[in-house]
C-alpha cells in the first residue's frame, strides 16, 4: 500500500512513512493510492470478533507489510486494552430508530483516544527501527490535545508541543492536558483561536528553519494513521446493527471533518451505509460546503461546543481530492486560492460526489439544548453538547422509516459540566478513573496568536 498527496507532488510513502510524516511535503493531506475493499462475506465474518481483532482486520490492508498480522494486533491489544469498557466503543439505543456509538471510554474521556491510544505505540514502534526521534506540533480545540498527550507522555522518542486557544477549552479538557507533568509535554495557550494554532502547526511543517533541525510529525487528524484508526467503529456498529445485509446511517458532529471523513473510507472499503450526516454548531462552513458549494470562512463564534468551533477543517481535502477526480495538481491550485482568498466554490464533481454519501445540519444553541433535554427527559441519556448537535441532527434528518441512525457520542458529558447542567438540570460528574484532576498543579506556556513567537518557543526549547 503507498500513499499520495491531495496536492499531487510529495513521494509516494509506505504506511510508516506516512505515519511519522504527518502533513506531506508539499503541503497536502496523505490518502492511499487506491481504496482497499472487503466483500460482503468477508464483511459478515468480522461479526462478533473482539474490538481489537476487528481493528487488526479493518486496518491491516492499510498497514500492509509495513507490520505483521500478529504484531498489528498485539498493537491494538494493547491500545485498546486501557478502556473502561470491555466494548470498547459500545452502542446504546435512544428509541425505535436513534442509537449513540460511545466513544468516550478511553483514558481522557474523547473519541480522540480510539486513535491516539494506537498511534502513539505506532509511533514508538517505527521509530524504534530506525533509531530515530519526533517532535510532535499540534494544535487542539479541545480533546486531541489531552488525548494524544496521554498517548505519548513520557515516551523516550518523542516530544509534544501541544497548543490550545487560551479560554476556548473547557476546565476539564485544558486540565487534562496542563496537569501531565512528563518531560517531553510541552503546552501553550496562544491568543487566538484554534484555526490560528492550526495554521500555524501546518506552517510549522514547510519551515526549514524547523525542519532541518527537528523531524517534526502530526497527531492531528492530518496523520493518515489517525484517521485510519477511526474508521473501525464504524465496523464495530454497523456490524452490531446488521451488516452488511442493512445499511445505517452515521450522524457525526463535526469540526475538522476527520472522523466523519473515516465514515467515507469505511465505505469506499465496501461497509453499507446508507447516509453520514455532517452536524455542525453555528461555526458551518462544513454544512455551506455541502449544501450550497460555499466554503468561505468566517469569524469562530465560541459556543458551549468548543471542539466544533472551527471555521478551517483540514480533512474536508481529503473528502475534495478523493470525490473530485483525484487530481492532486488541480487540487493544490483550488486550495493555493483558498488559502489565499479564505473562500473557494467546490466544483461540479466535488458537489455531486459528495451529495451521494454525505448531506449535512446546522444547529445552534438552542438546537443543541433541546437535544441534550430530550435525551434526559426521554432516554434517560445524558449527553455533551458535541453529541447533541449530531443528534439533533440525526432526529431531524429525512431517512428512510426502515435505517436506524447511529450519532457518535464523542465526549464524555462530564468534560462540559457546565453546559450539561444549564441544559438538563443534572451536573455530571467525572469518572473516577480520572482521579483528582482538579487537585494537581497545572503548567503551560500562554504566548502571543503570532507564528513567530510559538517557531522561537519550539526551536529554544525541543530537545
Amino acid at each position: 500500500m503507498k500513499y499520495v498527496s491531495t496536492r499531487g507532488s510529495a513521494p509516494a510513502l509506505d504506511f510508516a512513512g506516512v505515519t511519522l510524516a504527518g502533513l506531506a511535503s508539499d503541503g497536502g493531506l496523505y490518502v492511499p493510492e487506491e481504496w482497499p475493499q472487503f466483500s460482503h462475506d468477508e464483511i459478515a465474518a468480522m461479526r462478533g470478533l473482539p474490538y481489537a481483532e476487528l481493528a487488526a482486520r479493518v486496518m491491516q490492508p492499510f498497514v500492509s507489510d509495513c507490520l505483521s498480522p500478529d504484531r498489528l494486533r498485539e498493537l491494538t491489544a494493547k491500545a485498546y486494552g486501557r478502556f473502561a469498557h470491555a466494548a470498547v466503543t459500545p452502542l446504546t439505543q435512544l428509541d425505535e430508530r436513534q442509537w449513540l456509538l460511545e466513544l468516550f471510554h478511553g483514558p481522557t474521556l474523547a473519541f480522540k483516544d480510539v486513535a491516539l491510544q494506537l498511534l502513539g505505540l505506532l509511533f514508538e514502534e517505527f521509530l524504534e527501527r530506525e533509531n530515530g526521534s519526533l517532535t510532535i506540533v499540534g494544535a487542539t480545540s479541545g480533546d486531541t490535545g489531552s488525548a494524544a498527550i496521554d498517548a505519548v507522555a513520557g515516551l523516550d522518542r518523542v516530544e509534544i508541543f501541544m497548543l490550545h486557544p487560551k479560554g476556548r477549552v473547557s476546565d476539564v479538557q485544558r486540565r487534562q492536558m496542563t496537569t501531565v507533568r512528563a518531560p517531553n509535554v510541552h503546552n501553550i495557550a496562544i491568543d487566538g483561536s484554534f484555526d490560528d494554532a492550526q495554521a500555524m502547526v501546518k506552517r510549522i511543517f514547510t519551515d526549514r528553519d524547523v525542519t532541518a533541525k527537528h523531524r517534526i510529525g502530526a497527531v492531528n487528524s492530518i496523520n493518515w494513521a489517525r484517521l485510519m484508526a477511526q474508521v473501525v467503529y464504524y465496523f464495530a456498529a454497523s456490524l452490531q446493527l446488521g451488516a452488511p445485509e442493512r445499511k445505517l446511517a452515521f450522524s457525526v458532529p463535526t469540526g475538522n471533518f476527520g472522523d466523519v471523513f473515516a465514515g467515507h473510507v469505511a465505505a469506499r472499503m465496501g461497509l453499507p451505509v446508507e447516509r453520514l450526516i455532517v452536524a455542525t454548531n453555528v461555526n458551518d462552513i462544513l454544512h455551506r460546503a455541502l449544501s450550497a458549494g460555499d466554503y468561505s470562512t468566517g469569524s469562530v463564534t465560541p459556543t458551549a461546543a468548543p471542539s466544533m468551533d472551527i471555521q478551517v477543517s483540514s480533512n474536508f481535502e481529503r473528502l475534495l481530492y478523493d470525490v473530485g477526480g483525484r487530481d492532486g495538481a488541480a487540487m493544490a491550485e483550488q486550495m493555493r486560492g483558498f488559502e489565499a482568498e479564505r473562500a473557494m466554490r467546490l466544483t461540479n464533481a466535488q458537489q455531486e460526489g459528495a451529495s451521494a454519501l454525505f448531506t449535512s445540519m446546522r444547529a445552534d444553541e438552542n438546537d443543541m439544548a433541546r437535544a441534550m433535554r430530550w435525551a434526559c427527559e426521554n432516554c434517560a441519556e445524558i449527553v455533551d453538547p458535541h453529541t447533541a448537535i449530531g443528534l439533533h441532527a440525526a432526529r431531524e434528518s429525512d431517512l428512510p422509516p426502515d435505517v436506524s441512525t447511529v450519532t457518535l457520542a464523542t465526549a464524555h458529558p462530564a468534560k462540559f459540566p457546565d453546559a450539561v447542567e444549564r441544559a438538563t438540570g443534572t451536573r455530571p460528574a467525572l469518572p473516577t478513573r480520572v482521579g483528582d484532576l482538579f487537585a494537581r498543579e497545572e503548567a503551560y506556556t500562554e504566548l502571543p496568536g503570532t507564528y513567530e513567537a510559538v517557531r522561537d518557543h519550539i526551536l529554544d526549547h525541543a530537545s
